[in-house]
């Protein structure tokens, strides 16, 4: 049974950190494309971040860029996203997700597995 668990989470004051993790389990991802996805209430779910297989290509949304880093551990079978300089604009369930393929992708059809999503808060 394949599994994303994300993990990190939780309340910040704007203009702070957090990092989140997504382990995945039941299979490797290390041939695949993963990507960070987030909810905020009320809205649809966006893309934030995607990273190639090797690590070696990433790319964000505009919102994010410049203050997230998505990266990978093809070793651990984790993926993390670095979230500085924090804006309560950022508030939303963060998904981990995994593609069938090895490049990157921003759409959300790209995207077979999913976890069940980490509550970040950012307060003002």
């Amino acid at each position: 049974q394949v599994q994303l668990v994300e993990s990190g989470g939780g309340l910040v004051q704007a203009g702070g950190s957090l990092e989140l993790s997504c382990a995945a389990s039941g299979r490797t991802f290390s041939n695949n494309g993963m990507g960070w996805f987030r909810q905020a209430p009320g809205k649809e779910r966006e893309f934030v971040a995607a990273i190639g297989w090797s690590g070696g290509s990433t790319y964000y949304a505009d919102s994010v860029k410049g203050r997230f880093t998505i990266s990978r551990d093809n070793a651990k079978n984790t993926v993390t996203l670095q979230m500085n300089m924090l804006k309560p604009e950022d508030t939303a369930v963060y998904y981990c997700a995994a593609r069938e393929y090895r490049r990157i992708a921003s759409r959300e059809v790209d995207y077979s597995y999913w976890g069940q999503g980490t509550q970040v808060t950012v307060s003002s």
